[in-house]
């Protein structure tokens, strides 16, 4: 297989944009990525679009890549629509990659793009509704009460407030592990103020208000021990990475150039919830350090898919960068935090960085490569040579539907 190589990217602002419309945020990262990579849009042979929510928001179900795409002047090439829930972006990044390492074409466009908000709010929430098993859903619920048996919230009253069904199985599984391991609400407060922290250095993101941990604690509850700080919100946003072989990298330079390593894609399997060694991450990460001979200690900066602080502290342990059970310790130490031993999330993650679903795996991609280039500015992880990004998608038993890890060097 050809060695692949990223040599462009791109991102949007991440926000809250009634205005604009999916095309025009689009576009933008796609420029960026364009002008990046010294590339234009001729020398695209082929485009994998990830997108997940314009069926739902808009009505739009179909040929979403198509359209959007047209309209910003790309004709006479391959668009393939791609939806896996969250983990779209990196799933059209893991076809992009396979597409240029099979000798299909020397350069390929990944590009996720989503438009959650909208003026009828109850469509934005109406988003993730179908991102489980819908036959099973009651099920679904009760598999998800019985975690966390002997954690009890404080006694008192639910706030009120919309929320996604996924901040609800997150704190499922937020109090199995705390009563598995011990793990506290103030350590996952502390990976929320971290990232919060984080995002204040980040332009493009959503949120930029650095947080304290007892801010995090006091904010409004969403579903225990999770507070508002913790969850990702309802984003809009893009973002994009140009694919492109070992001949294309060489003629265009390589100083710039970031190879894949790794790309894994993996679902999940029925198991055990106590079962961590088989979660889908664990395996899917332990297959992408097999390919790329690469080894946890070897890895200089992450981003994971903390759809809540309380993923991020799990994702820790998965990805093998401490023990099991040790996540919310790490977190509490510092050594995640910027200039700490293994820093996570320094974009500020998808708690303050912001989270539009289709664009997510990409915006990781997009700030990965940015830190292996030496260009993050006061975000700069020192020394950066190897990343990793873990980006999951949908709910299905006790874990993700779908996981995408991707191991980038320099």
């Amino acid at each position: 297989m050809e060695k692949t190589y990223i040599i462009g990217v791109g991102m949007s602002h991440f926000g809250r944009f009634l205005d604009r419309s999916l095309a025009d945020i689009t576009g933008e990262a796609v420029s960026e990525a364009l002008a990046d990579s010294g590339l234009t849009r001729n020398d695209i042979d082929a485009a994998y679009f990830a997108n997940s929510t314009q069926g739902v928001v808009e009505g739009q179900h179909l040929v979403r890549g198509q359209l959007a795409l047209r309209k910003l002047g790309f004709q006479n090439l391959s668009v393939t629509n791609v939806e896996n829930a969250c983990a779209s972006g990196s799933s059209a990044l893991n076809a992009a990659v396979a597409h240029v390492a099979s000798g299909q074409g020397d350069v390929a466009l990944a590009v996720g793009a989503d438009k959650m908000n909208a003026t009828d709010r109850n469509l934005s929430f109406a988003i993730f509704d179908g991102a489980w098993d819908v036959s099973d859903i009651d099920g679904q619920i009760a598999r998800l009460a019985s975690l966390g048996q002997g954690v009890q919230p404080p006694e008192r009253p639910q706030e009120p407030g919309q929320r996604s069904v996924f901040m609800d199985v997150y704190a499922a599984l937020a109090r199995f592990h705390m009563a598995t391991f011990g793990t506290t609400q103030s350590d996952i407060a502390h990976v929320a103020a971290k990232n919060h922290s984080h995002s204040a250095l980040n332009p493009k993101a959503q949120y930029r208000n650095a947080m304290t941990v007892d801010e995090v604690l006091s904010a409004r509850e969403i579903s225990w021990p999770l507070t508002l700080p913790m969850c990702a919100p309802i984003s809009d946003g893009a973002a994009a990475a140009i694919v492109v072989s070992g001949k294309k990298a060489r003629q265009l330079g390589l100083a710039r150039a970031v190879q894949v390593a790794a790309s894994v894609q993996a679902t999940g399997s029925d198991r055990a919830p106590e079962e961590l060694d088989r979660h889908i991450c664990r395996r899917a990460v332990d297959r992408a350090y097999e390919l790329s001979g690469i080894a946890p200690e070897d890895v200089s900066v992450v981003e994971v898919h903390d759809a809540t602080a309380f993923a991020e502290l799990q994702q820790a342990e998965l990805l093998r960068l401490c023990p099991m059970g040790e996540g919310g310790r790490l977190a509490a130490s510092g050594a995640t935090a910027l200039g700490g031993r293994i820093p996570i999330n320094v974009s500020g993650g998808l708690e303050s960085r912001g989270h539009p679903i289709g664009a997510t795996g990409l915006a990781q991609v997009y700030e990965l490569v940015s830190q292996l280039r030496g260009e993050a500015g006061a975000r700069q992880v020192v020394g950066a040579r190897v990343a990793l990004a873990e980006n999951g998608g949908g709910f299905y038993g006790y874990e993700e539907a779908v996981a995408v890890i991707t191991l980038l060097q320099r």
